[in-house]
């Protein structure tokens, strides 16, 4: 029997490490020509967050330079890394368009890092990069299909549609599509002002030229086209801590800071009132001192000598930090330049030789800068022991005005200014110094009685910090958070910007020029609200004419009035408390607290009385009673939504008896109605206010006050028996419903 002999043919599988290169060879087989061409989507997306990175993190040679830098970087990142995860997922083995896969990781990771290095909370860096990674798969998807010959033109036609309509409810969703609901009731206490608006340019024509070190590396300006030659200071006594970093971008250091200027001079023989104008902080990079031209040509034009000062060595860096002290030496650079232009004025040869009215001088600052001026103002308090001050007081400082604000003490200490004008100005949707600081600033500035100096405050709905500098663009915050804030209803830059025209121009015409038809602009923004974009205004006003009946600063007793005086509540909850901002920081100030809910049985009122009369002013008869009010009904929200309650309306009458017992009572509204306060939506969406940067848009309203300036003639009028030289008691009654106010700076001109 022979036996058959069956072979067995056992297939061998290739070595690992063939295989391994097989599946490399084939890592793009499933990115087919649609894939290929959708790959354009995440690239988008990516150039996107790369060209926010480059506009938050400036490296000083320019805009056009950063975004082809970082955008390069970017690509080249793009491609290597997405190839790299593209041959990562082959050897995996799975089955899927490797590469449009890798380049959709890479966005993720990317857009996450990008906005979780910026200090952007953990999910919320997360979300965001979702959202732009989708964004970049659905754009790329639709150009795929666009550029794909089996589908039918009709097909791609509604494509085509469908992606204009997304991109169209976007930008209206992102942009201001209603306008600013504000009303101004314009009642017979309001006149408007019968002359020119100061946001016209004068009669004056203007020279412009610079003054500087003649070294600067970075603006020409200042450097090899400079006009006139600066010394360099020398602040080394209070900057320890200056980078090498910082040094090398400036071609100096903290021993030899540059008195760099931007002038803006009126033809003519003088002499003219001088004005300072001083940035605050900003990209270092991103130079801010020219942003405030619109200014310097304005105020030069109406006889100002208006300077720009330049301190962009002191704003912060993202390479290099910010030094230490640097606001104190923000006013004390000021000072420096005060010391400057006087060296200027005693050269014949010099454009300021006789041209500076050195008893006329006012400063101006914005956001930090808007501190420094305050704090020049009260050099003393910093600056006495300085030996390399020299006599900067023969600049005789009348007025301060600043923008936004801060206020921050400064070695313990806090600028007081006496007999100083005041302004300052704050939009409500400011996100960068998010609380009216100013406010602080205008209750440490105090007047002898009968001074004429005032001080005034101006709450801009609306309006946010960075557009009343021309070059720090709408957001408030760097890129790449930036982009998360909100511009819905903001006011355009123009717009904010001849706020400022008005108000600063007014102010210094007012205050340096003795310009008096402009002062009834601060008693009351109405009676120039012809010249003012339509938003809403809050505002105060003092001066030193106005006699004081109750501040509430005194003592912590609510019953207990100066002069004698005794407050009483009836059927209302009445107590002193702090004035207190957006995150509930003390304004330095106090007032009185008064909330109800009237029934028909009960009518809610808060009386001040003084048995032998409340004070007089000094011309002996008062003619203006004047109180600043907060409504803050916003804070009831119980049982209601918190619009309902910042949309809340109630009647206030104000009774006002003589020492006679005759008294006449009228509605609030007959002079200005009780204005709710804006409500700010800072970010993207409600959300986000709760969560970026740590809370801090987290509370929408912020409670300010509106001085209300009540003529007695209106009393008078209704019945002649009136004696406003001898007040006794003061009134507030409360209409029907709930509501809370509070009170301060009761008195009378």
């Amino acid at each position: 029997m022979q036996l058959q002999v069956q072979t067995e043919y056992v297939l061998q599988k290739p070595p690992l490490i063939s295989r391994l290169v097989n599946r490399i060879k084939h890592t793009y087989q499933y990115d087919t020509a649609f894939w290929r061409i959708a790959i354009a989507g995440p690239w988008g997306a990516g150039l996107f967050a790369f060209v926010l990175l480059a506009l938050g993190v400036p490296t000083g040679s320019g805009t056009f330079f950063d975004i082809l830098l970082f955008t390069t970087a970017g690509t080249f990142s793009f491609f290597v890394l997405g190839n790299i995860v593209a041959i990562l997922l082959a050897l995996i083995g799975l089955r899927i368009p490797r590469l449009f896969i890798g380049t959709v990781l890479f966005d993720l990771i990317a857009v996450f890092f990008i906005f979780y290095l910026d200090d952007v909370e953990l999910v919320i860096a997360a979300i965001v990069s979702v959202i732009v990674t989708l964004g970049g798969i659905l754009t790329g998807l639709v150009i795929g299909l666009l550029s794909s010959r089996g589908i039918s033109s009709r097909i791609k036609l509604g494509l085509v549609a469908l992606l204009a309509v997304l991109c169209l409810s976007t930008a209206l969703w992102l942009q201001d599509q209603s306008a600013s609901q504000s009303e101004h009731q314009l009642t017979s206490s309001v006149t408007p002002i019968n002359t020119v608006s100061p946001a016209e340019p004068g009669s004056y024509s203007v020279d412009y030229f610079t003054y500087g070190s003649g070294e600067d590396p970075r603006q020409t300006e200042f450097g090899h086209h400079v006009d006139l030659l600066s010394e360099s200071v020398d602040a080394s006594q209070y900057i320890t801590k200056w980078s090498k970093l910082r040094t090398l971008f400036w071609g100096y250091d903290e021993k030899s800071l540059p008195l760099n200027g931007r002038v803006w001079m009126p033809q003519g023989s003088g002499p003219f009132p001088i004005v300072l104008i001083v940035h605050g902080n900003h990209l270092m990079e991103d130079y801010s001192d020219d942003g405030y031209a619109y200014l310097g040509k304005l105020l030069a034009s109406r006889g100002f000598i208006t300077v720009s000062v330049d301190e962009n060595f002191l704003n912060y860096s993202i390479w290099t930090g910010i030094p230490n002290n640097d606001m104190k030496v923000r006013a004390w650079v000021l000072l420096k330049h005060l010391e400057q232009i006087d060296q200027f004025a005693s050269s014949p040869d010099n454009p300021f030789y006789e041209k500076i009215d050195y008893e006329q001088v006012a400063l101006i600052g914005h956001s930090r800068g808007g501190q420094a001026v305050a704090m020049a103002a009260d050099a003393d308090q910093w600056f006495s022991t300085d030996d390399t001050l020299g006599d900067f007081r023969k600049f005789q400082i009348q007025a301060v005005a600043a923008i936004a604000p801060t206020d921050k003490k400064v070695d313990e200490k806090q600028a007081k200014l006496h007999d100083i004008s005041y302004l300052t100005l704050q939009g409500a949707q400011d996100g960068d110094v998010s609380d009216f600081d100013g406010e602080r600033q205008y209750a440490r500035t105090t007047f002898s009685s009968g001074s004429t100096n005032f001080k005034s405050t101006l709450y801009i709905s609306n309006a946010n910090h960075s557009q009343f500098n021309s070059g720090w663009g709408d957001r408030d915050i760097a890129y790449p958070l930036g982009i998360l804030l909100s511009k819905k209803d903001m006011l355009s830059a123009p717009e904010q910007r001849s706020i400022s025209k008005v108000y600063i121009c007014a102010f210094l015409e007012a205050t340096l020029h003795g310009e008096q038809q402009y002062i009834p602009l601060f008693r009351d923004y109405r009676n120039g609200l012809r010249w003012l974009p339509e938003t809403s205004y809050y505002n105060r006003f003092e001066s030193g004419e106005f006699t004081s009946w109750a501040s509430f600063d005194e003592d912590m007793n609510r019953v207990s009035l100066p002069g004698a005086g005794k407050a009483t509540g009836t059927d209302l909850i009445w107590l002193e408390e702090e004035y207190k901002n957006r995150h509930n920081s003390n304004k330095g100030t106090r007032g009185i607290v008064l909330s109800w809910e009237s029934k028909e049985s009960t009518e809610p009122s808060y009386s001040l009385s003084w048995e032998q009369g409340a004070k007089a002013p000094r011309s002996g008869e008062a003619s203006i009673l004047a109180f600043s009010l907060s409504n803050r009904s916003f804070e009831l929200t119980v049982e209601e939504t918190s619009e309902e309650s910042l949309m809340r309306s109630f009647e206030i009458e104000v009774e006002i008896q003589d020492t006679s017992g005759v008294s006449v009572r009228l509605p609030l509204s007959s002079f200005m109605a009780v204005p709710s306060l804006p409500e700010t939506n800072f970010t993207l969406h409600p959300w986000l206010d709760q969560r970026l940067s740590d809370g801090k848009y987290k509370h929408p309203t912020e409670t300010v006050f509106q001085t209300f300036q009540l003529p007695l003639s209106e009393y008078t009028a209704v019945d002649p028996e009136l004696d406003p030289t001898s007040i006794q008691r003061l009134t507030f009654h409360m209409g029907e419903g709930r509501g809370k106010i509070m009170l301060d700076d009761i008195g009378v001109y």
